[in-house]
C-alpha cells in the first residue's frame, strides 16, 4: 500500500484507541463490565451492535456465497421482511427477556428452569460458541494478509516466523486489550465509533465502485451469463444450485423464528439498554442502519465477480488467479511433503511451461502444453496437483482460495487512498466482533458456568479478575484452533454445523420458556442434549469422511448399498436436497444436519414437556409484571387496532410512532407486498426475462439501497454522536449496585429480590 493508505488506515484505528482508553474509568462494578450499567440508549445500541455482529468474517463469508451462486435465490428471503418486522415492532422475545433483567443467557436459563440446567446449556453454549468462534482471527487475519499481500514468512531478529501467526497475535491482542479495559463499556463505545466512522468510508467505496463498473455494460451481462439452473439474477432459474439454494433460505427463516435470541455472540448488547423500551427501539433502528453497508458489500461482490469474469478485465484476472493460487499455496501447502508439487506449480504459474511430472498429475483434464484460457483454471490445476500428495489437504486449498478471492480482486482494483479505507474497514469488523464474541462467551463461561457453584457470589474485584482472564482464554483457544484447524467448507456453512452444537435444540428452549407456561426443565435437557447430539455427528462425519468413514465403507463393499439409500432419501427433496455420496466430501451438508437437529429437538421439547408438567410456570414474577412490577411504566391493556398491529404502545413518543410506521411501510409494504408479493403474482401469469430481473436488482439494491444508506448515514451519525455523549452522562451519574452481578434467587436476580419480597408482603392482606 502506499503511504496515504497507512496514514488512513492507523488514523482512525489511533482514535478508536484513544477513545477506549478514556471510557475505562466509568467501569465501577460487574454490572458495568457486563451490560454497560444498562443505561446506553438506542442508538449506541443500534449502530455498535451493527457494527460488532458483521464481523470480516462474516464480509468474507457473504463474498464467498454471492460469489459462488448469486443474488436471484436472496430474492425468495425477502419472505423474512414481514418476519422481520414483526420481531422489531413487537420486541418478540428481546421484549420479554428484557423485562427478567437478566444479565446473560443463563441467568435467564436458572430463572426459567433451574440451577443445574444453567450450568449444563452454559457449558454446551460456551463450546458451541467458542469452537464457532475460533476461525474468526483465522479468517480475518489471513483475508488482510492477502488484501495487504504480506509475505508468508516475516524474518525478525534472523529468525523467520509466519505471517498468518503473527497478524492474529496482534490483531487478538488489541481485542483483548478493548476488552479488558472496560469490559462491554469499552466494547460498545470503540464499535459504537468504528460504526460512525465507517459511514462515510462507506460512501466513498461505493461512489468508487459505481464510477469504475458500467451496470449496462459490464455488471450486468456479467451476472446473466451464467448456465441454466444457476442464475445470479433470475431467483426462478436457481433449481440446480447445491449449497446455497431454496432450501438454505428456508432453514434460515424457520430458524429466525425458533431460534430468536439463541445466538449470543452479541449478548452484552442485549442487556445493555436504559429500558425494555429503548432496547426494542435499538433493535428497531437496526432496519435502517444497514442501509448502505449492505449496499457495499453487495456491489463488492457483483464488482469482483465483473473483474473477474467480463472480457474487459481478463489480463487483470489473469493476473489476480495467478497471485491467488500461487499464494494459497504457499499458505495451505507449505509442509515439506508438498515442496516438489508447489515447486512445479510455481514454475508453470511463473513461466508457462509445465514439468511432464505436474502433466501427469493433471492427467487428461488440461493439457498443460496450451495456455490456459479459463481465469480459475490455475487454480483447478493446482487443486488435482494438491490431491494428488494429500486429498484433504486439497479441500483446504479450495476453501482457502474461494474465501479470498473477492477480497484479492478488490485489492487489485482500488486505488490508492480507497484501499487504504477498505482496510481501515476491514481493520474495524475485526477488531469490533473480536472484542464483542470474547466477551460474550468468556462471560458466559464465568457467570453461568462459575458463579452458580457460588451461592455467596464473588467479591466484585475477584470476580472482574476471573472474567478477564477467562476472556484471554478464549482468545488463547481462537490462535491455537485457527493455527490447527483445517477448514474443508464455506464459512456459513461451518456457521451452521458449530453453532447447531447449541442452536439446534436452544430454540424451543428460550422461545417456549418465554411463551409458554408448560415448558419444564425435562424438556430443555432433552432438546439440547438431541440437537447437539446431532451436531456433534455432523461435525464428526465431515472432518473424518476423506481419511476414514468413505475409505472404510469402500473397503468393507458398503460405499454403494450407502450411496443408494442417501439417494433414495432424499430423493422426494431434489432439486433442493440432495444427498450424492462421493469419496471427497460427506453428502448431509451442514444447513441439513442443522435443520434436522432443530427439527428433532422442537418435537422432543414440546413431547416431553406435555408428559411431565406438574404446574404451570408463574411467569408474571420472571417478567415483573403484575403485582411484581419493578421498574418503568407499567404497561397498559389496549384494545385491539392498526397501531397495535406494529407493536404501538403507550410508551411510544410520536418520533418513536413515526419510525414504527416507517419500518412497517418500509420492509411490509414496500419490500414484502410491492417488491415480492406483486412481483410473484405478476411472474405466473407473465414470466420476466433474465434482464428485467437485472433491472429489478439494480433499482431495489443499488438505487433505492443508495438513496435510503446517503439519509441514515447522516440520521445515525447525529443520533450515534448524542446517545454516545448521553451515555457518559449516565454513566457519570449513577450509581452501582454491587447485588445485581449475576446470581439468582427464586426465579429472579438477586438485585431484585429485595424489592419483590416487598411488594409480595404489602400484598400478602389482599389476598
Amino acid at each position: 500500500m502506499h503511504w496515504l493508505d497507512y496514514v488512513l488506515v492507523f488514523i482512525p484505528l489511533l482514535v478508536v484507541l484513544w477513545i477506549g482508553i478514556k471510557t475505562q474509568r466509568y467501569l465501577t462494578g460487574v454490572s458495568d463490565f457486563l451490560t454497560a450499567g444498562r443505561v446506553a440508549g438506542r442508538y449506541v445500541i443500534s449502530v455498535a451492535s451493527g457494527e460488532a455482529g458483521l464481523g470480516l468474517i462474516s464480509l468474507v463469508a457473504l463474498f464467498e456465497m454471492y460469489y459462488t451462486c448469486g443474488f436471484g435465490v436472496s430474492f425468495w428471503s425477502k419472505i423474512t421482511a414481514p418476519l422481520g418486522m414483526i420481531f422489531a415492532l413487537t420486541g418478540f422475545c428481546t421484549y420479554r427477556y428484557r423485562e427478567t433483567r437478566a444479565m446473560t443467557m443463563g441467568q435467564f436459563f436458572e430463572m426459567r428452569y433451574n440451577r443445574t440446567f444453567r450450568i449444563f446449556a452454559a457449558i454446551l453454549q460456551s463450546i458451541s460458541g467458542v469452537i464457532n468462534y475460533a476461525i474468526f482471527p483465522a479468517v480475518g487475519a489471513r483475508c488482510l494478509i492477502y488484501f495487504l499481500d504480506l509475505p508468508a514468512y516475516i524474518t525478525i531478529f534472523g529468525m523467520g516466523f509466519p505471517t498468518f501467526g503473527l497478524a492474529m497475535f496482534f490483531f487478538l491482542s488489541i481485542a483483548v486489550w478493548i476488552v479488558m479495559m472496560g469490559g462491554q463499556i469499552t466494547i460498545m463505545v470503540t464499535d459504537c465509533v468504528q460504526g460512525l466512522l465507517s459511514y462515510p468510508m462507506y460512501v466513498v467505496i461505493v461512489g468508487f465502485i459505481l464510477y469504475k463498473f458500467s451496470w449496462t455494460n459490464e455488471m450486468a451481462p456479467t451476472l446473466l451469463d451464467t448456465e441454466p439452473g444457476k442464475s445470479f439474477l433470475n431467483p426462478y432459474d436457481v433449481y440446480n444450485l447445491r449449497n446455497f439454494n431454496l432450501f438454505y433460505v428456508m432453514v434460515g427463516i424457520f430458524s429466525s423464528i425458533f431460534n430468536r435470541m439463541a445466538w449470543s455472540g452479541t449478548s452484552g448488547y442485549n442487556a445493555a439498554a436504559a429500558t425494555p423500551h429503548e432496547q426494542k427501539i435499538g433493535g428497531l433502528l437496526g432496519t435502517w442502519r444497514s442501509g448502505l453497508s449492505v449496499m457495499m458489500y453487495t456491489l463488492m461482490a457483483i464488482a469482483a465477480f465483473t473483474y473477474m469474469k467480463h472480457i474487459n478485465y481478463q489480463p487483470q484476472a489473469t493476473k489476480v488467479s495467478k497471485q491467488l493460487t500461487l499464494k494459497t499455496i504457499s499458505d495451505i501447502a507449505s509442509e515439506d511433503k508438498f515442496n516438489v508439487v508447489r515447486g512445479e506449480i510455481s514454475d508453470f504459474i511463473k513461466s508457462g511451461k509445465a514439468a511432464p511430472e505436474l502433466q501427469q498429475r493433471v492427467g487428461d483434464k488440461f493439457d498443460l502444453s496450451k495456455p490456459l484460457t479459463g481465469t480459475e483454471d490455475y487454480k483447478e490445476v493446482a487443486k488435482i496437483a494438491i490431491d494428488s500428495v494429500d486429498k484433504a489437504k486439497g479441500l483446504t486449498f479450495n476453501t482457502i482460495y474461494s474465501q479470498m478471492l473477492v477480497p484479492i480482486a478488490v485489492r487489485d482494483m482500488l486505488p490508492i487512498g480507497i484501499t487504504g479505507i477498505m482496510c481501515a474497514i476491514m481493520i474495524f469488523l475485526m477488531v469490533s466482533t473480536d472484542t464483542t464474541y470474547m466477551h460474550s462467551w468468556g462471560s458466559i463461561i464465568v457467570q453461568d458456568v462459575v458463579l452458580p457453584f457460588c451461592p455467596n457470589g464473588l467479591r466484585p474485584e475477584v470476580q472482574l479478575k476471573l472474567l478477564r482472564f477467562v476472556i484471554a482464554g478464549v482468545a488463547a483457544f481462537a490462535f491455537l484452533f485457527s493455527l490447527l484447524f483445517a477448514q474443508v467448507d464455506f464459512i456459513l456453512m461451518f456457521f451452521a454445523i458449530t453453532g447447531a452444537i447449541w442452536l439446534g435444540g436452544a430454540g424451543p428452549v428460550i422461545v417456549f420458556g418465554l411463551y409458554w407456561r408448560r415448558g419444564t426443565a425435562a424438556g430443555a435437557f432433552t432438546s439440547l442434549i438431541s440437537g447437539s447430539s446431532i451436531a456433534v455427528g455432523g461435525i464428526v462425519c465431515q472432518q473424518m469422511w476423506v481419511k476414514s468413514i468413505y475409505p472404510f465403507l469402500s473397503n468393507n463393499g458398503l460405499a454403494e448399498p450407502v450411496k443408494e439409500f442417501l439417494w433414495n432419501v432424499s430423493s422426494p427433496f431434489h432439486p433442493l436436497v440432495i444427498w450424492d455420496m462421493t469419496p471427497d466430501k460427506f453428502p448431509i451438508n451442514s444447513q441439513e444436519i442443522y435443520f434436522i437437529a432443530m427439527l428433532v429437538s422442537i418435537s422432543l421439547y414440546i413431547v416431553i414437556s406435555l408428559l411431565t408438567c406438574r404446574e404451570k410456570f408463574n411467569m408474571d414474577r420472571m417478567l415483573h409484571r403484575g403485582i411484581y412490577h419493578t421498574e418503568g411504566i407499567a404497561l397498559q391493556k389496549t384494545r385491539f387496532n392498526l397501531s397495535k398491529i406494529v407493536g404501538i404502545t403507550s410508551q411510544y413518543t410520536t418520533g418513536d410512532k413515526i419510525l414504527a410506521w416507517s419500518v412497517f411501510i418500509w420492509s411490509f409494504v414496500y419490500n414484502c407486498v410491492i417488491c415480492f408479493a406483486l412481483v410473484i403474482i405478476w411472474n405466473l401469469f407473465h414470466s420476466w426475462p433474465n434482464e428485467w430481473w437485472a433491472w429489478y436488482f439494480y433499482i431495489n439494491s443499488i438505487l433505492l439501497a443508495g438513496v435510503v444508506g446517503l439519509v441514515t448515514t447522516i440520521w445515525f451519525s447525529i443520533g450515534g454522536i448524542k446517545d454516545l455523549i448521553q451515555l457518559f452522562q449516565r454513566l457519570e451519574g449513577r450509581t452501582a449496585d454491587t447485588l445485581d452481578d449475576g446470581r439468582v434467587a427464586g426465579h429472579i436476580s438477586l438485585a431484585d429480590i429485595k424489592l419483590v419480597e416487598k411488594v409480595e408482603h404489602q400484598e400478602m392482606p389482599k389476598k
